[in-house]
């Protein structure tokens, strides 16, 4: 008797112990036992019909897995959705059959595991493989577009040359270029997104870049929300990747524009801020310096604490199903990191938002660099081979580079490019390769040839950086690189500089 009382004991504490929620129902589905960590998670209903306690039915569920382990003695697994207030909990139930001596199912056991942070997990990856696509996508879009437009703009200069100053013709070609500029623009916007494209960080005056974006700013939020800069008279010349500076702002310009649907006010503000060891031990952030301070705020209907402490999360949103990815906030901030500058919010409930950015300036050097002049475009007698499978972007290239002296050679392809090169090597000065080609791309076609030719000159071309060019070859100079969509005089300066390295 004292031994089946231990047994008894062991086996309650054991089953006691178990993280998971467990759970014994006879055959008339009434619950003959529940662990403890059961009753935490939903509450005691020893004696209760398992239906009516855990679904709030009056009837067997349909695709019990008790029901199931009683029918076939085999061990059943189902999956059930539990609205808890406002929040979507999901568990896994395992139904396993209990036997007596003579093999009878006189009960069944079923454990009960919270899955929803695996459910989480696994949907965030789905996601991100998603967007991983979506980013693919606009990368192949945003280089065949490139492509497209280097011939517009190619041309359109062609055209422009022949033109008299006082020609009004000469204005329309202007306005075309500068649209094909803005074009270029956005297939920057574009690669950002795919991650394709390299910061290109340059001195930037932040006021200069906020007042080139308000038009765009303007068009983000809605007819029923002010907008407004105030923009210090001091310049703010800081390190920047404009294109990734702008992302941010247009981030925080559509967020505001989702808090304040019935309408409110939208105010940019820069300063110059410093920020000094004081600073860094009040708020716990940041290094000493002077900044270029940029607030965004809004009146919308602001956030608790503990939104404040995950909006810059990947995937966390508020935002409904199908209204956010989750993913702009946590792209700021990474591109404000890699700028070494912070971003901050401060806000309260019913009382608005706050974002604030810093981003140091540039050092006394750099903002005392002179513009550089004018640089002249010079030709050559050289020999070229451009290979590029884009017909008319090889066409073009071709008669931009013969009108300034240069022999040309073309191929269409990766392949056709190592033949081009073995035939005509003794005459061939520099070898234009772009990097996404058929059959072979524009790497392996420069391995080929600098095996047979090592001193061999090549200049690669490409609508983004791809990861068959790495950063950090790029950064150390091991390969001359010029992006797409490039102009006329600048395909011609690269091709000059290369040569006479």
């Amino acid at each position: 008797m004292i031994k089946a009382q231990e047994g008894e004991t062991r086996w309650s504490a054991f089953m006691s112990s178990m993280g998971d929620g467990i759970s014994i129902q006879d055959p008339a589905y009434l619950i003959t036992y529940q662990n403890q960590a059961l009753k935490n998670l939903i509450g005691d209903h020893v004696g209760e019909h398992c239906y009516a306690a855990y679904e709030h039915q009056d009837h067997i569920c349909e695709g019990c897995p008790v029901e199931k382990a009683y029918n076939d003695g085999g061990i059943h697994q189902a999956e059930r959705t539990v609205i808890i207030g406002k929040e979507t909990r999901y568990r896994q139930v395992t139904a396993s059959p209990l036997r007596d001596f003579q093999g009878n199912i006189v009960s069944v056991i079923e454990v009960i595991r919270d899955v929803t942070e695996q459910k989480k997990l696994e949907s965030q990856l789905l996601h991100a493989q998603k967007m991983e696509a979506v980013g693919t996508l606009a990368g192949g879009i945003a280089h065949d577009f490139n492509n497209i437009l280097n011939v517009i703009m190619g041309y359109s200069n062609m055209v422009e040359d022949t033109l008299a100053a006082d020609s009004p013709a000469r204005e329309d070609m202007h306005e075309v270029l500068v649209a094909a500029d803005r074009a270029a623009d956005l297939t920057k916007r574009l690669l950002l997104f795919s991650r394709k494209e390299p910061a290109d960080v340059k001195p930037t005056n932040i006021n200069e870049l906020i007042l080139g974006l308000q038009k765009m700013l303007v068009r983000v939020i809605r007819e029923s929300i002010e907008f407004h800069l105030d923009l210090t008279d001091t310049p703010l010349i800081v390190s920047a990747d404009t294109g990734q500076i702008e992302q941010v702002l247009i981030n925080l310009a559509s967020n505001a524009k989702d808090v304040m649907q019935e309408g409110g006010r939208l105010l940019i503000t820069t300063g110059l801020e410093e920020i000094d060891e004081a600073y860094v031990a009040a708020y716990r952030y940041g290094r000493p310096g002077r900044y270029a301070l940029i607030t965004v705020s809004d009146t919308g209907q602001g956030m608790d604490k503990e939104t404040q402490q995950k909006i810059f999360e990947p995937f966390f949103t508020t935002k409904g199903v199908g209204k956010g990815t989750g993913l702009g906030l946590a792209i700021s901030y990474g591109i404000i990191k890699q700028h070494n500058g912070y971003i901050k919010v401060y806000s309260e409930p019913g009382e608005g938002t706050v974002f604030k950015i810093f981003l140091p300036l540039c050092d006394e050097a750099a903002l005392d660099e002179k513009p550089e002049g004018v640089e002249p475009v010079k030709g050559g007698h050289e020999t070229i081979l451009v290979a590029e499978d884009d017909a008319a972007l090889r066409e073009l290239s071709r008669r931009i580079l013969e009108a300034f002296g240069y022999r040309v050679i073309t191929a269409a392809d990766g392949e056709e490019a190592i033949a081009k090169f073995l035939e005509n090597r003794e005459r061939i000065n520099l070898v234009l390769l772009d990097m996404i080609m058929p059959k072979k791309n524009g790497k392996e076609v420069g391995e080929a040839i600098r095996t047979v030719s090592p001193k061999i000159r090549i200049l690669f071309a490409s609508g983004y950086t791809s990861e068959i060019i790495s950063n950090k070859e790029l950064l150390e100079g091991s390969f001359d690189f010029i992006q797409k969509p490039y102009q006329s005089k600048s395909l011609l300066l690269k091709v000059r500089e290369v040569l006479d390295k």
